[in-house]
């Protein structure tokens, strides 16, 4: 079972099109729920019982966050507590949930790694993410539950979200529009791609557990590979077979210089790392969002 809110952040067509080709075909049901409301998520675990919960849900984007603080404190904090309260209540097995490499603020020092201090947010984005951290934390120590948090890094491919910048760029290519490149071009990201990071997810939520119930942990789920942002540019405008045009801009607030993702301990608890080059991951992109366009 699944739950969206279906909101209006991107095109609710696109989330519904994804529980069409992705969930139903196997059964699975998505109910509209939006987690800030209490009573709705009280009922949805009255209904479904879960015995793990893979918690995913919220307001993304580091720029958006800017502009429209109140969306992220609604979903990431208060739908957040909500989710994890009703998790507590159910003694769940394992509850899993998302954060971000947003977390690590600016730093340079690469790679990053899970014991590291994450003190220094530079975005209300990640702010939200380090609460979440934190929450979980305290949820686990209080009430004996089991909680994990996934720090993803600048995941991409097919059914992604069309705010973020490889889907963007995509779109503005073939479009024949200039590209806002920030810093030049030279911030470094650890692309991850979407399949490398659901096999970290479900290996994670299904892992048995042994000691002290009462656990929290931290993952990084990256591909540890960062490139800049112009490399990522021309890789994907060169399978698209466009030119892009560029428009340079300064760095802008909220951003951060490069993110690189130190895996060996996802590694060493469940035998997995990303590895899916960005060649292959793009070229996948590619061939699903020509299809995306081409449909009616």
């Amino acid at each position: 079972m699944g739950c969206d809110n279906f909101n209006d952040y991107y095109s609710p067509a696109l989330k519904a099109a994804r529980v069409a080709a992705l969930l139903r075909p196997h059964g699975v049901a998505c109910e509209r729920v939006e987690l800030a409301d209490r009573a709705a998520v009280a009922d949805l675990f009255e209904s479904v019982r879960p015995s793990r919960v893979v918690h995913l849900a919220a307001q993304a984007g580091v720029r958006y966050s800017l502009t429209h603080p109140q969306q992220y404190i609604q979903s990431n904090l208060v739908g957040f507590a909500n989710v994890i309260e009703c998790a507590a209540a159910a003694r769940v097995e394992h509850f899993v949930y998302a954060s971000s490499s947003s977390v690590y603020g600016d730093r340079t020092s690469t790679p990053f790694q899970e014991e590291q201090s994450t003190d220094h947010p530079v975005s209300l984005y990640a702010a939200t993410k380090k609460a979440n951290e934190v929450m979980a934390h305290a949820y686990s120590r209080v009430h004996g539950l089991r909680a994990t948090g996934l720090r993803f890094f600048t995941v991409y491919g097919p059914w992604g979200r069309p705010d973020m910048a490889y889907f963007s760029f995509a779109q503005r290519i073939m479009a024949g529009q200039a590209l806002p490149v920030f810093a030049q071009g030279s911030l470094l990201r650890d692309f991850t791609y979407i399949d490398d990071v659901v096999e970290g997810v479900v290996r994670l939520a299904l892992a048995e557990h042994h000691g002290d119930a009462a656990t929290h942990e931290i993952f990084n789920i990256g591909n540890h590979q960062p490139v800049t942002v112009l490399h990522f540019i021309g890789v994907l405008a060169g399978l698209l077979g466009k030119e892009p045009q560029l428009n340079f801009l300064p760095m802008q607030p909220g951003d951060v210089s490069v993110t690189c993702a130190d895996v060996s301990k996802l590694r060493e608890r469940v035998g997995f790392e990303p590895s899916t080059t960005l060649a292959d991951g793009l070229s996948r992109f590619v061939d699903w969002f020509r299809h995306w366009n081409a449909a009616p």
